[in-house]
């Protein structure tokens, strides 16, 4: 006799128990809005990579042709315009036989994994941090890139993640993302809360290896300021940057550059000695709880997942571009977005050059191209 009701009574429960999962799991995976923000770089244009992926860093030659771009087969190509297209300009390892593919990470150790690209502006040539296989350099003409440091302290580096180039000192800064964990791996980097990622210093005379920092959550881009007196590296997995004084009555320190809304990727000093700041990811509440309670983040990497599925859960429902400009001080200035990831998303560099933005990212095979100009008229 109470079947029917029972039934009715259960279907209603899990009605509610439905809504309420969606509505929680909202809240928690939801990225955060920012005040202040103009969403606006879902006007971006959009250069698509033929056969590769995940142009992570970008870099224009002294000549101001490119961008070039490192993608994940272990190439670092160059954008010769609309007509000529993308160019293979260089590449990281010789071992090229496996590489065929456009994302394969399980080959990055072999293929290479080019991550952070600068170019010295008085010799022309072209230095490139590749995860796996180090510091390394290539001449203009391009070619196999030559090894320049692979090990520090007598240990082989696991993940070379930016460089900046001093070219009055004759040095490279460069950081060390993890001494415990592979590029592949960096899922479990920040949930396990490591912090053996290092900031370095290559002396290109002496070629003699220093290391500033220690200790850094998830060590990731580096950007010298204008003057040369500081240094700066994204301490991703804590969403900040640190500022190493080099010169002045501080140096040798470091203090807190800026606090972020999310996780800092790449910086990148436009001409005014501005920062340019791209977000892999904001910082949303389960991603928060995960940091802050070391139990949680354990959790996730026991549970039944790829590293793939818990970095969505990770960032959000929405993968979306978040740029944030700083002033010389560590101001937030302005903070740019395409909060619905229509053009661009999860995005490792801005580069501001010629009154456009060039945004490029980890994990997408494109690039965005932002005109400044627009966003000033509007």
């Amino acid at each position: 006799m109470n079947t029917k009701p029972k039934l009715i009574l259960t279907a209603i429960s899990l009605a509610i128990l439905s809504v309420a999962i969606a509505f929680t799991s909202r809240i928690l995976l939801a990225p955060p809005t920012i005040q202040g923000s103009h969403d606006i770089l879902e006007g971006s244009q959009l250069i698509n990579l033929t056969g590769a992926f995940g142009p992570e860093s970008l870099a224009f030659d002294i000549t101001g042709e490119g961008p070039y771009v490192g993608v994940s087969d272990g190439r670092i190509l160059k954008w010769q315009g609309t007509q000529k297209g993308w160019l293979e300009f260089a590449v990281t390892s010789s071992q090229r036989d496996q590489c065929v593919r456009p994302f394969a990470p399980e080959l990055e150790h072999i293929c290479g994994r080019p991550l952070g690209l600068r170019f010295d502006k008085r010799t022309g040539d072209l230095y490139i941090a590749d995860a796996y296989l180090g510091l390394q350099v290539v001449g203009q003409a391009g070619g196999l890139a030559t090894l320049l440091v692979n090990k520090v302290e007598g240990v082989e580096l696991r993940f070379t993640n930016d460089l900046d180039i001093d070219e009055h000192e004759d040095v490279i800064y460069f950081s060390d993302t993890s001494t415990t964990y592979y590029r592949r791996e960096f899922v479990p980097a920040i949930l396990s809360l490591d912090k053996t990622g290092r900031l370095l210093k290559y002396d290109k005379s002496s070629k003699e290896i220093t290391v500033l920092l220690k200790d850094i959550s998830f060590a990731n881009g580096v950007a010298l300021s204008r003057d040369g007196s500081f240094v700066l590296v994204a301490e991703t997995t804590l969403c900040r940057i640190i500022r190493f004084w080099l010169r002045g009555p501080n140096a040798g320190k470091h203090d807190i550059f800026t606090d972020l809304p999310g996780n800092p990727d790449n910086i990148r000093r436009n001409s005014k000695g501005e920062f340019w700041v791209a977000l892999h990811a904001k910082k949303g509440l389960l991603a928060e709880m995960a940091l802050s309670h070391p139990w949680l983040g354990r959790t996730l990497l026991k549970l039944p997942f790829s590293y793939k599925q818990i970095h969505y859960l990770l960032i959000g429902l929405k993968p979306h571009a978040t740029a944030v400009k700083l002033s010389e001080k560590g101001e937030i200035l302005e903070v740019l977005e395409d909060t619905n990831g229509k053009t661009v998303m999860l995005i490792s560099e801005v580069e501001e050059k010629n009154g456009k933005l060039w945004i490029g990212s980890v994990l997408t095979p494109f690039i965005g191209v932002y005109n400044l100009k627009e966003s000033q008229s509007t």
